[in-house]
């Protein structure tokens, strides 16, 4: 089982249709599995390009 290595939480916000009648949403971070060191991991793709550079 990967450990989950970031601490990002989800986002949160309004859907505003026509009517702007709000609905509330939340949007999920991108976690994605890789191996780090032989470990898997779970980062997020925001975390994993950083890592690169």
């Amino acid at each position: 089982m990967a450990k989950n290595v970031s601490n990002r939480k989800n986002m949160s916000g309004n859907n505003r249709p026509f009517s702007l009648k709000a609905t509330r949403k939340t949007q999920k971070v991108n976690l994605q599995t890789i191996k780090i060191d032989g470990k898997k991991v779970r980062m997020t793709a925001k975390e994993i390009r950083s890592l690169e550079k």
